[in-house]
């Protein structure tokens, strides 16, 4: 039997605004570029989710939809990165087996912990970690816990904000069933178009669906979602993995076709790539934009630099020069994302002789 735990902090980065300024506390709250230069959201407080804003939106558009009084704050990433690491250092108190998934979530596997003789039961291990992240760090989060990685992440999210799920052992299927198929990890909107059409809805329509027409439908991946719908999960917490690429991407609510959308979206997301490569002394060397279509077909493009960066500069004007490539073509996105590969560790790297350097097409 494993116990795996998923924690996720809540609207980490507008949360860590308001526990810094308390006069925030309560009233929406944005986190993201300027309106005047087409920023984007990168975080919604709840406050501000309740009157429609959410993450990716263009950031005019979220203020129209907030009231009088909301603010909009430019990211702090430094800032949340040092709160991260308070957090995650709570979470190996717990067990050594965690594994990040970025800045405000984690896998645990609580299955050693748990299992001992006189150990608490999940629901009192998962109630005290949440109490332990309030009073030591003052930041809410939502707590998942099953069996599986799959089943713990939907849980966490069906809890937010504040969440507590736990989904006992041999209660995955019932739990998942009555599910929106959208909730299975892998099922975007086009996915959940073709099964809508094939009448199937629900986690559970996937799990009673004919096997050999998913994978028919969905080539390999329509047999993971089968399992995944059956609460078949194997997949272990990893706790180290070599690290080939550090990126981050988003899917837009709606096709964008719009230049400066698109540029402040790929800023902000490389001001995100850039804090996870200094928090992990890194470098690397090539940038790669990715783009998916209206159509859903995927374009990568790439850049390598003549010396590795961790620049958020340097990696988002090479992400928007290659962007400016493909949107001479025209054409609406759906989802944009920013790339860093080619690794090499800061402490063994000479700083640049002439400033920071230039770069080629690869």
């Amino acid at each position: 039997m494993r116990v795996i735990f998923h924690a996720d902090l809540d609207a980490f980065y507008a949360a860590v605004e308001q526990r810094d300024r308390p006069e925030l506390r309560g009233r929406p709250v944005l986190i993201g570029g300027s309106p005047e230069q087409r920023g984007v959201v990168a975080t919604a407080s709840y406050e501000a989710r309740r009157h429609g804003a959410r993450s990716a939106m263009p950031m005019r558009t979220a203020l129209r939809l907030c009231p009088p009084g909301t603010v909009r704050l430019p990211p702090r990433f430094d800032r949340y990165a040092e709160i991260s690491r308070q957090v995650m250092a709570l979470f190996h108190e717990l067990t050594p087996l965690v594994e990040p998934l970025s800045l405000d979530e984690a896998y645990l596997d609580m299955t050693d912990p748990l299992t001992a003789p006189g150990a608490p039961s999940s629901r009192e291990a998962a109630r005290a970690l949440k109490d332990e992240v309030r009073s030591r760090v003052g930041l809410t989060i939502s707590v998942g816990a099953g069996s599986s990685k799959s089943v713990a992440k939907i849980a966490s999210d069906l809890g937010k904000p504040d969440g507590l799920v736990v989904v006992a052992l041999g209660e995955e299927r019932a739990f998942l069933a009555p599910l929106p198929a959208a909730r299975l990890w892998g099922i975007g909107p086009r996915a959940e178009e073709r099964l809508a059409r094939a009448g199937i809805s629900t986690i559970g329509d996937v799990a009673a669906a004919d096997p050999r027409w998913l994978v028919h439908a969905f080539g390999k991946w329509g047999d993971v979602m089968h399992g995944l719908a059956r609460g078949h999960d194997d997949r272990a917490v990893t706790t180290s993995r070599e690290i080939k690429s550090v990126g981050r991407e988003t899917t837009f609510a709606e096709d964008c076709a719009d230049r400066a959308t698109l540029s402040a979206t790929l800023r902000n997301l490389a001001g995100q790539v850039a804090e996870r490569l200094q928090r992990r002394d890194l470098r690397g060397r090539t940038v790669t934009l990715k783009l998916r279509r209206h159509d859903f077909h995927t374009i990568t493009r790439q850049a390598r630099l003549l010396a590795p960066s961790d620049s958020a500069e340097q990696i988002a004007a090479e992400a928007v020069r290659l962007l400016s490539g493909e949107l001479a073509a025209g054409g609406r996105f759906r989802l944009i994302g920013v790339a860093v590969s080619g690794f090499e560790p800061v402490a063994q790297l000479a700083l640049p002789l002439f400033g920071e350097p230039a770069s080629i097409p690869c």
